[in-house]
């Protein structure tokens, strides 16, 4: 990575050690960050990644950009058509060997 790298984490909590980030962001090794995961989600108040919170190089939000109004439309879409193809006797999405 070049210098003073940005890192944004928006896949799973648990990929950054938090304590080794909060060090590398008090030597200026990276420039800030920003997360929308956390490990456990919701973390405690005492937890080192709300501790990042509260810094002006960190940025953490919640984890909930799959909740766009677009995919939880394209879901509901989706359990219809299962429920309906299955209704009429074609399942659809099936899990071969499950039962």
């Amino acid at each position: 990575m070049r210098r003073r790298p940005v890192l944004v984490n928006a896949s799973r909590g648990g990929l950054v050690v938090e304590e080794d980030l909060e060090r590398a962001l008090d030597e200026g090794l990276v420039a800030g960050a920003a997360f929308d995961v956390a490990i456990p989600e919701p973390p405690p108040p005492d937890s080192t990644i709300m501790r990042l919170a509260a810094r002006p190089d960190f940025i953490l939000t919640p984890h909930i950009a799959w909740a766009s109004t677009q995919a939880q439309q394209a879901l509901a879409d989706q359990l219809i058509d299962n429920i309906e193809c299955f209704a009429r006797g074609t399942p659809v999405n099936v899990v071969r060997g499950a039962f």
